[in-house]
């Protein structure tokens, strides 16, 4: 029996269920910028299977990830044996949190068309979701938040909320959005009241809303571009 071999034996004997106290003690001294990607992938899988200690299961995890590289999804998670449907979600997710909030950070919205894929995975969601992206000087994105779900009203999206975030972040500008669950993206009576109000409230605050943009699966509505908003001057 190799050492790894006899190290592998005595973690399953010791602790099959549980995930090393040990990197959760790292990442709470030290941060989790100390811990290897090996490591984080452990904390993530929380325990390994019968058989098949968690670090064994992990490294084949992070094998598959880095052969992957942004493409890795569901399926190819849950071909490695030990990955059930628990362990492959909690890993998809990771990697999808990931994807979503830095790969947007930087992105320049130029018109609205750069900002319509920022949206796209919320428009098969069935509930109407409304979405604010807060932008720097330079129209790069900050941050892209959910401000509410549900029925979009005047109530529900009021411009505190909507703008409570990017005073936060300092924000120059914002772009607002939501989903239109049936596909039709002509904007109702509400949507423009709620629009011209947001208008208002950005104008008084020093955050311009550049753009609403209605959207679905099928494309996108932007106010700008059908002229329910002016573009400030300067912006």
């Amino acid at each position: 029996m190799t050492e790894w071999q006899a190290y592998e034996k005595a973690e399953l004997m010791i602790k099959p269920d549980t995930p090393s106290l040990d990197i959760r003690e790292r990442m709470l001294r030290f941060g989790s910028g100390s811990i290897s990607n090996l490591d984080l992938v452990v904390a993530i899988l929380g325990s390994g299977v019968p058989g098949k200690p968690v670090r064994k299961l992990a490294k084949e995890v992070l094998n598959q990830i880095t052969k992957s590289s942004d493409s890795c999804d569901l399926d190819q998670l849950m071909v490695i044996s030990g990955m059930g449907e628990a362990k492959s979600c909690a890993v998809a997710a990771a990697l999808e949190l990931g994807r979503r909030i830095f790969s947007t950070r930087g992105t320049c919205i130029g018109m609205p068309k750069d900002a319509y894929p920022l949206l796209i995975h919320f428009a098969d969601i069935r509930q109407e979701h409304f979405i604010v992206i807060s932008l720097n000087g330079g129209h790069e994105v900050n941050a892209i938040r959910e401000v509410t779900k549900g029925l979009i009203n005047k109530t529900v999206v009021h411009p505190r909320e909507v703008f409570a975030d990017p005073i936060t972040d300092r924000a120059c500008a914002i772009i607002v959005a939501h989903n239109h669950p049936s596909g039709n993206l002509e904007p109702s009576d509400e949507d423009v009241d709620i629009t011209k109000r947001l208008r208002q409230s950005g104008d008084i605050l020093g955050i311009p809303m550049l753009d609403h943009l209605i959207f679905s699966e099928s494309g996108y509505f932007s106010f700008m571009e059908h002229g329910l908003i002016v573009p400030a001057k300067g912006n």
